[in-house]
């Protein structure tokens, strides 16, 4: 065989394996996931937390799982407590996604349908402030900075203040105006989870740092409910109350609990808004905070699939490169630097957890007796 012959048939095989490989990407899914030669379309059918609407309606995403795994994802938006807690489920429903570990728990406690579950993301609750208040909080010993980030050092003066209903400008800040109380403003615990994580770990904070059980819980709870029945309207939608800090400005909002992805996925699909929110927002991260965990509920064989899905690398990078979620896959590493945004640990370290689902629904139960329910 001349040497001729042998660079061509090398130069063949060549072209056959690079081919190969490109029907292996298109046609496969990545490490762990199955092939989908041969899987049929399916449309999956479910409720997602708000906070996840623009990364289900990412055009990428999308593309992702039709043609990687063969799925359109069919989803309405619903407070993570709500779909746990209420019937709004129907026989049709394949998944839910709410934002807690607490809520998967209540959901198993009520005899939900679970077909399996996982965590795909996770995100810490902050407090979304402004500037000038953060300095004032640091000026009396509330917060502390270092290097670029922004603790709540000491929860219990601030809970404290708010439990005593200090005005603010009797603290000696008079830029909110009139008679405002401090306040951290939530959506509605009862149906949405940053109002909810925030009353668990509110119910924390009263209890000396410690977290409450079925037998110390009663006596949190005057207190506890306090705090929530001076809100008045509370947004029964994460989504809903993040947006309206970012636009009625440091009076209306002065401080809010939200979820660290909220402002990241802002300033990512908002660059022109950048320097901005650098200039006038601030996050603060409370020592000890707590995790929002984002668990996957799968009801059924089309939502286990779609479960599966989900952990797709390209996709769980997405999530963190376009969105602000960090992993809550323990093989995936999220590289803060990879964001170019300041103000952000590459760690959570000092994280306290949330009480047992029989506390929390006591809380819930609690509120529903003090708090008037908003039309949503």
């Amino acid at each position: 065989m001349t040497s001729t012959i042998r660079y061509i048939i090398a130069a063949a095989l060549l072209v056959v394996a690079v081919a190969a490989v490109v029907a292996f990407k298109q046609f496969s899914g990545t490490a762990g996931s199955p092939l989908t030669i041969g899987l049929q379309p399916i449309t999956v059918s479910g409720y997602y937390g708000g906070e996840k609407e623009e990364f289900l309606n990412n055009p990428d995403v999308q593309k992702i799982l039709l043609d990687r795994y063969k799925i359109t994802v069919n989803a309405r938006k619903a407070g993570s407590v709500a779909m746990v807690r209420d019937t709004v489920l129907t026989a049709q429903d394949d998944f839910l996604w709410p934002s807690s570990q607490v809520s998967l728990a209540i959901y198993r406690q009520r005899g939900g349908q679970v077909a399996g579950s996982d965590n795909i993301f996770n995100s810490p609750m902050v407090i979304y402030t402004w500037s000038e208040i953060a300095d004032f909080l640091i000026k009396i010993n509330v917060v502390q900075k270092r290097g670029d980030v922004f603790y709540i050092t000491d929860m219990p003066k601030l809970v404290q203040m708010i439990s005593d209903g200090t005005k603010w400008k009797d603290a000696g800040f008079d830029k909110v105006g009139g008679n405002a109380r401090i306040g951290i403003r939530t959506s509605d615990p009862r149906f949405s989870n940053s109002g909810f994580i925030f009353a668990g770990l509110l119910s924390s904070t009263l209890n000396n740092g410690d977290i409450p059980d079925d037998a110390t819980i009663d006596a949190l709870m005057p207190k506890l409910t306090s705090v929530f029945t001076r809100l008045g309207f509370m947004e029964q939608s994460s989504k809903d109350l993040f947006q309206g800090y970012l636009t009625t400005g440091m009076g209306a909002r002065p401080m809010i609990a939200g979820y660290e992805s909220q402002l990241v996925e802002f300033v990512l699909q908002n660059p022109a808004s950048k320097d901005e929110i650098v200039r006038t927002r601030r996050v603060l991260y409370s020592e000890p905070t707590v995790w929002s965990s984002h668990p996957f509920i799968a009801r059924t064989a089309n939502g286990k699939r779609l479960l599966e899905a989900l952990k797709d690398p390209e996709l769980q990078e997405l999530g963190w490169k376009q969105h602000g979620f960090r992993s809550g896959l323990p093989n995936v590493v999220n590289d803060i630097k990879a964001l170019g945004m300041s103000g952000m640990p590459k760690n959570i370290d000092n994280v306290v957890e949330m009480p047992s689902p029989t506390v929390m629904e006591k809380i819930l139960i609690g509120l529903d007796t003090v708090v008037p329910v908003a039309n949503p």
